[in-house]
């Protein structure tokens, strides 16, 4: 296995559960592969958007969780600007098997051990 890379996860709010899936799947055993979660577990109060900046820099890439909660999520929206002005890489994941949401300028694939980790593996 290559060397863990450290990803951000944009996620909306009402997707949290399928974040904390995403994390949960890397720790399998048979995974193929891993990462470091650097996605916002809270909130932040004030100034999220510096600290939120600061890990994305910090990151090797991004992946989205694509829902129709994607569509109206602020802070998701703004990550994945933010990312795209880091020049990290994206890449969409559709959080749920029966939503194809389409983000404008977000390549997004079938949530599979194969997909993420030629995703990882390509950063």
């Amino acid at each position: 296995m290559a060397d863990t890379k450290v990803v951000f996860v944009a996620f909306a709010i009402e997707d949290e559960r399928q974040r904390d899936f995403l994390k949960g799947q890397s720790l399998s055993p048979r995974a193929p592969y891993e990462f470091i979660d650097m996605s916002v577990k809270e909130a932040y109060e004030s100034g999220w958007k510096d600290k939120v900046r600061t890990r994305i820099r910090r990151s090797d890439g991004v992946i989205v969780l694509v829902s129709k909660n994607s569509l109206t999520s602020e802070g998701q929206e703004w990550e994945i600007k933010c990312a795209k002005e880091e020049g990290k890489k994206v890449r969409g994941i559709w959080a749920y098997s029966d939503d194809r949401t389409q983000l404008a300028g977000v390549t997004t694939v079938v949530w599979s051990d194969a997909n993420i980790s030629s995703f990882i593996d390509s950063l």
